[in-house]
């Protein structure tokens, strides 16, 4: 059987052993990157195709009469048309377990940097603003405690719970959503009505057709003026052109965002441009 790995330089950075792996295929090529254009040349007589997040989409899959296998090296499933695979009788699967302490710390970081406007007192003491200050501190920005403030969840799956039990060390409230579109569970708090009542909204759902845009200018404009977004999913969930326009109109108090819905995002991304306030932005780190 043969095997591609389409982006392997984006897992390995020299320090995995993948001689299990190799192991298993008569031939393994192993593609530091690919570019759209190179996809087809590198799949076409592949038994199984590795990918993080080179698209494999329908026209793709049906160029690749042998493919039996197509592995995500990653927790999202965006990047493939699950449904023409399905059809196709070919198996997908993702890693499951994959970062989560890791993502569960960064989203709890985002919210601590958030409530403690850690950036702008940074920004400020070394412009200088901490040495010319009258007082022994400088207290210019706003600081928010977490205890007892509210924390929603949208998507409980394993990251989602390792969110809450982070949070709930803080002392914070944690409610989860319910999905639009889902069959209801208990416990879990219809998104629509969730959004206003909380005083942070993290996000930790998969990329769908019903999440996608699903924090959009209504979602926005429903919730607290105080109140904080922070996405370590997807970028796509996020419609970026009503969060920058809600973050200028100051509906919202502040946003951190770990993924953009292009990555690498071009240069003159809107998210970008240094004139939004509150916002934080990682590249795609957590």
């Amino acid at each position: 059987m043969k095997a591609v790995f389409l982006d392997h330089a984006s897992l390995d950075k020299n320090d995995l052993d993948l001689r299990e792996l190799n192991a298993l295929f008569s031939e393994f090529i192993l593609y530091p990157a690919t570019r759209p254009a190179e996809r087809l040349q590198r799949v076409m007589d592949a038994d199984v195709i590795i990918s993080n997040k080179v698209l494999i989409d329908a026209e793709l899959i049906q160029q690749c009469p042998k493919l039996k296998l197509i592995l995500i090296s990653a927790t999202g499933t965006n990047n493939v048309d699950l449904d023409f695979a399905r059809q196709q009788g070919i198996v997908v699967a993702n890693c499951q377990g994959y970062g989560t302490a890791a993502v569960a710390q960064h989203t709890l970081s985002l919210m601590l940097a958030l409530a403690t406007s850690l950036i702008p007192y940074e920004r400020a003491v070394m412009q200088g603003q901490w040495a010319k200050s009258d007082q022994f501190c400088l207290l210019d920005f706003p600081i928010v405690e977490l205890s007892n403030k509210t924390l929603g969840i949208v998507g409980y799956g394993e990251l989602g719970q390792a969110v809450a039990k982070l949070a709930r060390a803080f002392e914070m409230k944690v409610v989860v959503a319910q999905l639009p579109g889902r069959a209801a569970q208990d416990g879990r708090v219809p998104f629509e009505q969730l959004v206003s009542q909380v005083d942070f909204l993290t996000l930790h759902c998969p990329l769908t057709e019903q999440t996608h845009n699903l924090i959009d200018h209504n979602v926005l404009a429903n919730m607290k003026k105080t109140a904080f977004l922070i996405n370590c999913a997807r970028g796509g969930i996020v419609n970026e052109a009503a969060l920058a326009q809600a973050l200028l109109d100051r509906q919202i108090a502040g946003a951190a965002m770990d993924v953009l819905s292009i990555e690498p995002p071009a240069a003159d991304h809107l998210l970008l441009q240094g004139n939004i306030p509150n916002l934080i932005i990682t590249p795609h780190s957590a």
